[in-house]
This record gives structure tokens, sequence and C-alpha cells, in this order.
């Protein structure tokens, strides 16, 4: 029964709110600082929003652990993930509309560490996703048969 607390566990909640802190300050970083200059303004719009998002997060993850609310935290938490890295392929890939800076541009250091904590922030979140999920599954007595145990 190891997988089903995983979500509520305090130092995974814990690694992944260092992660989505992480994931922040690595764009504040990218974007000069903050308020930052990135243009676009659709893209610099994205990097505040992203920070926003990955901070609540943070929050969310270390503050709130209601089982109601672990999968729309974790969900929040794989968004923190998906969203960066979604755009770092498509910024140096095809590019984007009005945004060529990053085009190409697949070794960056700085990107290079942000994919890899966007990563490891998306599989602590699927991980935890899964485990809500197996813990919603198991019957309240087994539940609790495996709590009794584990102390």
């Amino acid at each position: 029964m190891f997988w089903s607390g995983l979500a509520r566990s305090l130092p995974v909640r814990a690694v992944a709110a260092a992660l989505c802190l992480a994931v922040a300050w690595i764009h504040v970083q990218d974007q000069g600082g903050f308020p930052g200059d990135k243009t676009p303004t659709y893209v610099g719009i994205g990097y505040y929003a992203l920070e926003a998002a990955a901070v609540l997060c943070a929050v969310l993850l270390l503050v709130v652990h209601l089982p109601r609310f672990q999968p729309l935290t974790w969900f929040l938490t794989a968004g923190v993930a998906l969203g960066p890295l979604a755009g770092f392929v498509l910024s140096r890939g095809p590019g984007l509309p009005d945004y060529s800076d990053d085009k190409g541009n697949w070794t960056e250091p700085l990107g290079l560490i942000s994919v890899a904590v966007e990563v490891v922030l998306l599989a602590s979140a699927a991980l935890a996703l899964a485990s809500a999920r197996i813990t919603a599954t198991v019957p309240a007595q087994e539940r609790e048969a495996a709590q009794v145990a584990a102390k």
C-alpha cells in the first residue's frame, strides 16, 4: 500500500512544491528578472501566468492536503510542468507567432535545466494522481488496516 499514501505524503508534496518554485525561479531568470522583458506581449503574459500558477501550486501542495482537493492540486502541478514543456518544444521547434528568439536553440543551459525540473515535476504529479486513484478504489476497511499496519 506504499502508493496509496503518496499523494498525501508531506515529503512528496514538499519536493513537488520546491520543484514548482524552481520552475517559477527559472522563468523569472529567463525573462531577465521581475518584471522582466519578454516580447511579444503574449509570451511575457504567459511567463507571469506560469510563475503565479507555480507559486500558488507550491502553497497548495504545502497547505491544502484535504483528500477532496488533492486531485485538483496535483492536476495544477501537472499543468505547471506541462505548460512550459510545451512552450519549450513550440518555441524551439516550429516557433511561435512573432517570436523566434529561441527557434532551434535546443541546448540553451537554462532551458535544459527547466526541462529537467519540469519532467521530474510531471512524473511526481502523475505518480501522485495515480496513487490518489488507487486510494479512492481501495475499500475503506483495507485502507484502515493498511494505516494501522503502517503505524
